[in-house]
């Protein structure tokens, strides 16, 4: 399979060709990246994870995680060193009955009501796959076939843009392995093959680049090529704005032996174990989706709606 390398997203087009399907997917709520959705948009996000679910494999476990997680666990996964610029935390109104009422009438009286807040034991899941790797290091050794689970969550990344492809909350599902480098590898190039299988099936266009996260400051140039030189991550990139650079809608993720090490995950011999998933970016689907095929389900090819069941 031929790859290019992606080192950093181009920016979308002043005027945004995506704007013109706001209305058949989202309505307004006063904040960027942050939408209420269409019945049409959840019908085919419906559709697109029932898809998904069609395709995972036998002995895969299933966990739904809620939007929020332990900021502890967040803590131990290194988030603050790679990506504190997109962190969101939990904070809330503590104290007395008579404390929290007259810090929530600030706002009456043209005050800063938010002075008062105090950081909760909770934090933003950036991510579908952070709350797996705790549950399964608290079962012991790794058995010897690995481990397969299927996570979905709505996560938070704090990056306010008004493009339809780059949301503040958003639905992510992965597939995620915890094994040997070999179990890892192998889990990842099946993946790609289904992956860009099941996009065929959607009639999307589309390209698979090796990539880098968006890690944050000069340390994570660093890291970002460090990335790119192991070939730790591609993207399936799908062009929603014509010729422009295309949109990361699926990515194909070797952590190496960082989850196992963060989270004492071990085989029976001691070694720790190494991980990998493929993450499905379920709202990027959904808008390629309708970029892709236009505004009306019902004028999709019908291959594509035999395929959603649509």
């Amino acid at each position: 399979m031929n790859m290019n390398v992606k080192i950093a997203p181009a920016a979308p087009t002043a005027t945004d060709p995506l704007d013109a399907l706001f209305d058949t997917m989202f309505r307004p709520m006063d904040a960027q990246g942050v939408y209420a959705r269409t019945g049409a948009y959840e019908s085919v996000v419906e559709a697109l994870v029932a898809l998904i679910t069609s395709k995972r494999e036998a002995d895969t476990e299933v966990f739904r995680f809620p939007p929020v997680m332990s900021r502890a666990h967040l803590e131990r996964h290194g988030y603050l060193k790679s990506f504190p610029n997109l962190l969101g935390c939990v904070s809330c109104l503590e104290g007395s009955e008579q404390e929290i009422l007259a810090q929530a009438g600030l706002h009456e009286k043209g005050g800063d009501w938010t002075s008062g807040l105090e950081t909760a034991d909770l934090v933003l899941t950036p991510a579908a796959c952070y709350p797996v790797y705790p549950i399964a290091a608290a079962r012991g050794p790794v058995p010897a076939a690995g481990y397969r689970f299927d996570v979905a969550c709505d996560c938070f990344r704090r990056e306010p843009s008004p493009h339809l492809d780059r949301l503040q909350s958003f639905r992510m599902r992965e597939y995620v392995t915890i094994g040997t480098p070999e179990q890892v590898a192998e889990f990842r190039e099946r993946w790609i093959v289904r992956a860009t299988a099941l996009a065929d099936e959607l009639g999307l266009p589309y390209t698979v680049e090796q990539a880098s996260d968006p890690f944050f400051g000069r340390l994570g140039q660093i890291k970002a090529f460090s990335q790119l030189e192991a070939a730790l991550k591609f993207e399936l990139l799908i062009p929603l704005r014509g010729e422009a650079a295309g949109t990361a809608c699926m990515s194909f993720n070797y952590h190496r032996e960082h989850f196992g090490t963060t989270w004492d995950l071990r085989h029976a011999d001691g070694e720790p174990a190494h991980t990998g998933c493929v993450a499905f970016g379920m709202d990027r689907l959904a808008v390629a989706m309708f970029a892709t095929h236009g505004a009306s389900v019902a004028d999709w090819p019908q291959g594509v709606r035999t395929a959603l069941s649509l």
